[in-house]
């Protein structure tokens, strides 16, 4: 391997050459990743819940709850960090680097210890053997995180689409495989140690950077001070966010756990594979746009506007066709979860549109701003699922997905778009036209309910019917829409973006 100027792998001034064009063709390669990404989970969601029982998903997401919020605390936000500061040295990285490696072996620390506890809490004395071998995945991943910053940093996509593809393939390979040979639970250890350890691998051998021997006096202060904010907020709301989960499994029982994290996953998995690629593509951008208000805010809406017109139409579905839905990928079996699907399905109408409001906060230098959003938010939640727990999970569902709808949102643009170039104004009128568009589809697909001969049908066919309407719906809206109608034109054009090649620096 020939060797790698440091300072080369860590500028970012050539990048603004082309900066609009380089965006567009690193989205289209990372989003057609993600379709392949998510294609493998949902087909793991689908294989897995057939060849496991919803008790051993309830097992292991006992204990993926708090090994989660550990992986925050791993990371302290200064992957972060190295991709939003526009200077930085190869001694800050280095430094940085030894910091990860230290937290993932001390969060590694942590999870065993709190492996008795846990196991003592739920009543499952298997809790313990799981969490120390999960474990193990935080010494992986603590490895691999400047590598993958430097990769977002330096805006190379393709690598990075490529790393986390093959981990994803390696992780549903084990667990399959696992589950056939009859292991269980164990099963989803095995995924998630190998995709891990091949991230972490493949990290190292796309990310040609290499970390010097830690030193003092490399200015770390500003970096580890950014990072502690956005990792307090990002803690507080994962904290708040997986604190249904942990309420119902203590509560209700594994079963009932195993029935709402499926559901929950159904939701997850798709807009975590829209928000994590475009957090990698869109974060690098706004940071080098952070000087130029007008093409920020510029870059930002159109960004937006595009993530709702895709989301919104599929999240319409989940709340109409939630049984259908169930049916298709988890089977006959989990009929039980197909309520929590609907309701969580009006969280999935607006969560894309609060995630990337973390991207203003912390392109723009707010990380103090952020933690108190999330603080704010958080409390919010909380009252809300506390409040709802004694009913069950639907109940759960549904109070938090009503609440964020009628309170958080609002609280949220208010906060984020008080200052900066984005205003809440901003916010509304870009969400405006997919809002509209969500509840005629709601409304069209629900009426089609009545119509009869049409509940006759199969699981497929009505989901495919209801896709179909859903997709005439809003192209025809869209199209008559002269902002919306701009962004559908965009839209198509991003898969030609893979046929040019990008711009050398």
């Amino acid at each position: 391997m020939p060797p790698v100027d440091r300072a080369d792998a860590l500028a970012v001034a050539h990048l603004r050459d082309g900066l609009a064009a380089r965006s567009l063709r690193g989205g289209a390669v990372t989003m057609l990743a993600q379709v392949a990404k998510t294609a493998l989970q949902f087909g793991s969601v689908a294989v897995l819940a057939r060849l496991l029982t919803p008790e051993a998903f309830g097992l292991v997401a006992m204990v993926a709850v708090i090994l989660m919020f550990l992986e925050h605390f791993k990371d302290l936000g200064l992957s972060t960090a190295t991709v939003q500061r526009e200077d930085i040295s190869h001694g800050q990285v280095s430094g940085l680097f030894w910091v990860n490696a230290g937290l993932g072996v001390v969060a590694a620390a942590v999870a065993c210890a709190l492996a008795p506890a846990v196991a003592a809490l739920y009543g499952r004395p298997e809790l313990v053997a799981i969490m120390l071998w999960l474990a193990i995945a935080f010494v992986f991943s603590g490895l691999g995180t400047q590598h993958l910053a430097l990769l977002r940093r330096q805006m190379r996509f393709s690598a990075l689409a490529v790393v986390q593809l093959v981990a994803e393939i390696a992780g549903l390979g084990a667990a399959v495989v696992s589950a056939l040979l009859g292991a269980d639970y164990w099963a989803l250890v095995i995924q998630r140690l190998a995709w891990a350890a091949v991230l972490t691998a493949g990290a190292w051998i796309a990310c040609r950077w290499r970390p010097g021997l830690p030193r003092r006096g490399q200015g770390l202060r500003p970096l580890l001070g950014f990072g502690g904010n956005i990792t307090g907020a990002n803690l507080i709301n994962f904290a708040t966010r997986n604190l249904d989960q942990i309420l119902i499994g203590w509560w209700w029982g594994s079963t009932a756990l195993g029935l709402y994290e499926r559901s929950s996953k159904l939701l997850s998995t798709p807009l975590n594979n829209l928000n994590t690629p475009l957090f990698a593509v869109v974060m690098p951008t706004l940071s080098r746009l952070a000087g130029d208000p007008v093409a920020y805010r510029r870059a930002y809406l159109q960004t937006l506007e595009k993530l709702v017109m895709v989301t919104v139409p599929f999240a319409a579905i989940l709340v109409t066709e939630p049984e259908a839905v169930v049916r298709l990928l988890l089977g006959p079996n989990w009929s039980e979860a197909a309520p929590i699907v609907g309701w969580l399905g009006v969280a999935a109408l607006y969560q894309p549109a609060t995630y990337t409001c973390s991207w203003l906060f912390m392109s723009q230098g707010r990380s103090r701003e952020m933690l108190h959003w999330g603080l704010i938010g958080s409390t919010l939640t909380t009252v809300a699922i506390v409040a709802a727990i004694p009913y069950g999970p639907v109940a759960v569902a549904a109070s938090y997905s009503l609440s964020g709808l009628v309170v958080r949102i609002p609280a949220l643009f208010w906060m984020v778009g008080r200052r900066g170039p984005v205003s809440t104004r901003d916010l509304y009128m870009a969400l405006l036209p997919s809002a509209a568009i969500g509840a005629a589809i709601i409304v069209v697909v629900d009426q089609s309910h009545r119509v009869d001969g049409l509940d006759d049908l199969s699981t497929l066919a009505t989901l495919g019917l209801a896709l179909l309407a859903a997709a005439v719906i809003a192209m025809a809206c869209f199209a008559a829409i002269p902002r919306s109608r701009r962004a559908l034109v965009e839209l198509a054009r991003l898969p030609a973006m893979m046929l040019h090649r990008e711009r050398s620096a």
